[in-house]
């Protein structure tokens, strides 16, 4: 099987877990640009999402990849609590 072929595949765990950190990258990007209740609310959806496949991806393995995603999650939940700040 070519390299090609196999990125046609289903998504792994740690794609998977990467996708998910990027969604959240979002979500709190919108969440901070337009702080309302469901904004902040869609961004901890996103954030709960994103442990449990980050969470998967550890049991799979502990590459750098996957402790990249969970450096990055814990990153975005840091920039989401800031809006408890402004209150």
């Amino acid at each position: 099987m070519s390299k090609h072929d196999s990125s046609l595949q289903s998504q792994n765990p740690i794609s998977s877990a990467q996708n998910s950190v990027e969604n959240v990258h979002r979500a709190v990007n919108h969440a901070l640009s337009h702080p309302t209740a469901q904004t902040t609310e869609e961004a901890h959806n996103a954030i709960e999402k994103a442990e449990n496949s980050v969470a998967q991806a550890c049991i799979q393995s502990h590459s750098p990849a996957v402790q990249q995603a969970a450096d990055s999650l814990d990153q975005e939940i840091e920039r989401l609590n800031t809006l408890n700040t402004f209150d």
